[in-house]
């Protein structure tokens, strides 16, 4: 059995009201009325996105793989589009220790095949070495590919833990054309979109739900059981 989050105490009447079938139908048509608002404003969003100006990475900018040091350049692996998740990391910690947040996203999207299709390649570029965090992409069985942008140009200052988007040109000129952290991140994050629509929703402490619904304990993170992140579990019970 799967290890599971300590939840506070649920009452067993804690459910839903039960209603009949066509009432249920008519709230949830009511629902839907703002589902597909919301749907049309991310499409609306997106368009605007598309149409955000850019700006370019210098052409010194390198990072780290198995070959060494190379230029940014080589991570679009001959694509003309890039998205990068740059993984935070900690020096000298070990698995257990690693950032849960940046590790609960990279294991969510390890299936690049979709955005290779349109000319996209997916890439982690992370905090760390090379030498020291690759051991950790290929224990945790992740099949993208993986860099160290540790000192590289290409993060311009910012705090590891975000996605950046990038553009190569004819004349192999990178530009960024967008970034985002924080919640902005969860685009990747497919098992939150789920969560979301079940009736306990993420079970974290800070969503709007009916008094008594299950709510992960007070200083528990989402993102590690038992110490570790969540799915370190698979591989170690394996």
């Amino acid at each position: 059995m799967s290890r599971r989050l300590p939840v506070t105490p649920v009452p067993p009447s804690t459910t839903p009201p039960v209603t009949d079938r066509d009432s249920w139908q008519r709230e949830l048509d009511r629902l839907l009325v703002r589902e597909k608002a919301h749907t049309r404003e991310g499409d609306a969003l997106a368009a605007e996105r598309r149409r955000l100006p850019m700006v370019e990475v210098p052409a010194s900018a390198t990072i780290v793989g198995a070959d060494g040091e190379v230029p940014f350049l080589d991570a679009f692996e001959g694509r003309r589009l890039l998205v990068g998740y740059f993984h935070m990391w900690h020096d000298g910690h070990s698995a257990a220790g690693q950032c849960e947040e940046c590790t609960f996203s990279t294991a969510q999207m390890q299936v690049p095949e979709y955005l290779n299709s349109r000319d996209v390649t997916l890439a982690v570029f992370t905090e760390g070495t090379y030498e020291e965090s690759r051991p950790y992409s290929d224990w945790l069985g992740y099949r993208l590919p993986w860099w160290s942008a540790r000192d590289s140009e290409v993060v311009a200052g910012r705090e590891f833990g975000f996605f950046a988007c990038f553009l190569r040109d004819d004349d192999g000129r990178v530009f960024e054309t967008y970034w985002t952290t924080g919640r902005g991140t969860e685009v990747a994050d497919w098992s939150y979109g789920l969560l979301d629509l079940t009736v306990y929703g993420r079970q974290e402490q800070w969503q709007d739900s009916p008094p008594g619904w299950p709510v992960l304990a007070e200083g528990e993170s989402p993102w590690r059981v038992d110490g570790r992140p969540t799915i370190q579990w698979r591989v170690l019970e394996a």
